[in-house]
């Protein structure tokens, strides 16, 4: 290690980001009848999924001033219907009269206690349940952050030292494995999110080029594709993971970038979901939580239906 190549590796570098440098691969092409066809069944399956996997978490025992809650699993159906459809509470409200019972919901929930069920710790514990039961990872991962827009004027980039951003982890089906809404700063958040993950390999771009991360990750068997910073050092200075990702990257270029670019799928995940669900609605910190889980969950069960699907087709 005495005589590491780093001259030679800083000059390619550069050159990792210039268009055809890496022969990408060619892209799989969509079945668009499976995927119409999946978009008829979703509805159902959704409201299905929603009552079944509610009905089956355990609620928090916790002691709160003031009468008692209503029914916690009914709020947080409630919660999931209001994220489902996109809809306010207002509207959410007439429609649970009309089919709260398929969802297992037998009280009357008005507008202002759907609103109130986001900032309910009893109903983010159950959230938090069904949302693990939706990690089902491949083990080939990315992570990334981005912005989450409270307003149509925002600007990601201005939103990172404030509670509209996001720092995830995805597998290469783009279900999300973890993700943090706190503020923190993505290579710090990233740091607390692998150890929320199981898997055998993590992507990242240069924006999480940090030694004690790299470290880190070869703790827990990940191993690190991280894009790496213009006049980067290979010396592993205590850190010999950090010297053998880069090695790797400098013998055998085209294969590295073909598992680094994986990292794509953090990007999708990212695009989709805004596609999907649109600006934050709500305000306080503790009911962003709440709205962000309860999207991530129906999200992540899109995801799984559709894999599942192609699995039973072929």
């Amino acid at each position: 290690m005495n005589c590491l190549p780093t001259k030679k590796f800083q000059a390619m570098v550069p050159l990792l980001r210039e268009k055809g440098y890496y022969v990408s691969q060619e892209q799989k092409k969509i079945s668009w009848p499976e995927y119409n066809l999946n978009q008829i069944q979703d509805l159902k399956e959704s409201l299905v999924f929603i009552r079944k996997e509610v009905e089956s978490c355990e609620c928090l025992e916790y002691r709160r001033a003031g009468r008692p809650l209503t029914n916690v699993k009914s709020l947080a159906k409630a919660v999931l219907f209001c994220e489902l459809f996109q809809i306010p509470e207002r509207q959410a409200q007439g429609w649970l009269e009309i089919i709260g019972s398929f969802l297992g919901i037998s009280e009357h929930l008005d507008d202002k206690v759907i609103g109130e069920a986001y900032n309910h710790v009893e109903v983010q514990y159950i959230l938090k349940q069904v949302f693990e039961k939706t990690k089902d990872s491949n083990g080939i991962l990315s992570g990334d952050g981005t912005g989450l827009e409270s307003s149509r004027k925002q600007n990601y980039e201005s939103q990172k030292k404030a509670n509209g951003y996001m720092t995830s982890i995805v597998d290469s089906r783009e279900i999300v494995q973890a993700f943090d809404i706190s503020g923190m700063q993505e290579c710090q958040a990233m740091h607390k999110l692998v150890k929320e993950v199981k898997g055998e390999s993590l992507r990242l771009d240069a924006g999480f080029v940090d030694r004690e991360l790299v470290k880190v990750l070869n703790e827990l068997r990940l191993k690190p594709y991280i894009f790496p910073k213009k006049n980067i050092l290979l010396n592993a200075k205590g850190n010999y993971a950090w010297t053998k990702m880069y090695m790797e990257l400098l013998n055998d270029v085209q294969n590295w970038l073909k598992q680094y670019h994986q990292r794509s799928h953090t990007e999708s995940f990212h695009s989709a979901f805004k596609r999907r669900f649109g600006i934050i609605t709500k305000k306080r910190p503790n009911t962003q939580l709440t709205q962000v889980t309860a999207r991530i969950i129906l999200h992540n069960r899109k995801r799984i239906a559709y894999f599942l699907k192609l699995t039973n087709a072929s």
